[in-house]
């Protein structure tokens, strides 16, 4: 029995153990960036006294460092360190500047720390979960939806604890619990390492026989290429929710849940709760499409998923007008997030899916990395364009957040037609015949 075999053998809830492992690290690693992020605005603003439109970029610039490192950080994998070495020596930087965020003096040190750490854990985790599947192995089609309910059960988490602690007891204690997730994050993941792949390192993965597949492969670059430049625009929109939608909690809402005062990091829990609910139900009726051969492509839903985001924010631009200089009920905040949830559901895990799924397995960590450029160049976006509050009424922030995130679902659904028939020939199944080439079905070997 092959090592893949062996770890398919093992099963935790239908999938092979190692995605459990995985799935858990990623979560202790975002219960530590959410923890962080929960605070870092209010921090930046009632602490350092860092005005708003400055800490609006500080954040843009920091949230999209933490994505453009990791296309440093996947060449480096894959090439030098291997994944399993580049999880666990980006994990103990993320580590170490968590807790460097507990000291005020630190505090540009403690961001640049955290987001070089980034740039080695993110892809190599992520980009280990292809190898647990065989090519043919239908769960694979879920094990990106499973995995990024992991993402979000550490975000779910992190308001409520860091967050609280940091409100009450005072951010350095809030910070400090982020670090202290992210290391139970790397012991999970050294505990569980018998359960995932052996051949991660780069000398591992030169024995091993590679099949030449003479695809369009320039056609599916370009793809790549295309999604990543829409995916850019949406999330100009869509990381509004941790800044200036976190900002709106702040002065804009009416907080008072009979004679409770809802903590304003809490709405940031919303989201990922909702991501629990809702991922079982969407994935639940893709597979119910998909058995009647009607399921869409991987572009079709994530231009669904720009439109409903867009949407979201066009709902708070018609709430911050009705209000007027009055407070909005909570409620409404709430409704938001629910629209926004469900938005995010269709673009963001099947566009991390659609990118393993494509990428070629020698550059696996890289082309991770690459889908995580357009959160790079996405949150540097979004921090001008967050800049814009303070510039303009609140109604008309909303209605241009919400006119991006629909721009974005019509460049994806202009694409979603060219983007179906390539993947379509890419998910076609390979034949080896002696003396040629493996190829996909109904293309000529050379």
């Amino acid at each position: 029995m092959d090592d893949l075999a062996k770890l398919q053998a093992k099963t935790w809830f239908g999938h092979p153990r190692g995605l459990t492992i995985l799935f858990l690290t990623e979560m202790w690693d975002q219960f530590s960036f959410f923890g962080m992020r929960a605070l870092l605005v209010y921090y930046m603003t009632k602490e350092l006294l860092i005005t708003q439109a400055h800490s609006s970029y500080i954040y843009g610039l920091y949230s999209s460092f933490v994505y453009f490192t990791p296309l440093i950080g996947g060449v480096i994998s894959d090439r030098w360190l291997g994944r399993r070495r580049a999880v666990i020596i980006g994990g103990s930087i993320m580590a170490a500047g968590h807790f460097m965020m507990a000291f005020p003096s630190l505090f540009y040190v403690a961001l640049a720390t955290i987001a070089t750490g980034n740039g080695l854990f993110l892809p190599s985790l992520a980009s280990q979960i292809n190898q647990l599947y065989a090519p043919d192995d239908p769960r694979k089609a879920t094990a990106y939806n499973i995995y990024y309910v992991g993402i979000n059960l550490g975000a779910f988490l992190a308001p409520f604890v860091c967050g609280t602690v940091g409100e009450i007891y005072g951010w350095h204690w809030g910070f400090t619990l982020a670090g202290i997730g992210m290391l139970i994050g790397l012991f999970t993941y050294l505990g569980g390492s018998k359960y995932l792949p052996k051949n991660n390192s780069p000398a591992d993965r030169e024995e091993q026989p590679v099949a030449q597949r003479p695809r369009a492969k320039l056609e599916i670059y370009l793809l790549l290429v295309a999604v990543i430049a829409i995916v850019v625009i949406f999330r100009a929109s869509y990381e509004q929710s941790g800044n200036t939608v976190a900002l709106w909690a702040d002065t804009g809402i009416a907080r008072q849940a009979g004679t409770f005062s809802i903590p304003m990091t809490w709405f940031q829990s919303l989201n990922p709760l909702f991501i629990f609910l809702f991922t079982p139900v969407i994935v639940a009726w893709w597979t119910r499409k998909a058995k009647h051969g009607r399921e869409p492509g991987s572009i079709g839903k994530m231009a669904t998923g720009g439109f409903v985001v867009g949407i979201s924010y066009l709902v708070l631009a018609l709430v911050a007008h009705w209000s007027g200089d009055a407070r909005a009920s909570w409620l409404w905040l709430v409704f938001f997030f629910f629209v926004y949830t469900v938005g995010e559901l269709f673009i963001l895990p099947v566009g991390l899916g659609l990118f393993g799924k494509l990428a070629p397995a020698e550059f696996a960590a890289t082309a991770i990395a690459a889908w995580f450029m357009a959160a790079f160049f996405g949150n540097l976006a979004a921090g001008a364009v967050g800049a814009l509050w303070s510039a303009v009424s609140v109604t008309t922030f909303f209605v241009i957040a919400g006119g991006i995130g629909i721009l974005s679902g019509a460049l994806l659904f202009a694409l979603s037609g060219w983007a179906y028939r390539i993947e379509k020939r890419a998910a076609e199944p390979i034949v080896e015949a002696p003396g040629v080439l493996l190829v996909p079905t109904g293309e000529q070997s050379l």
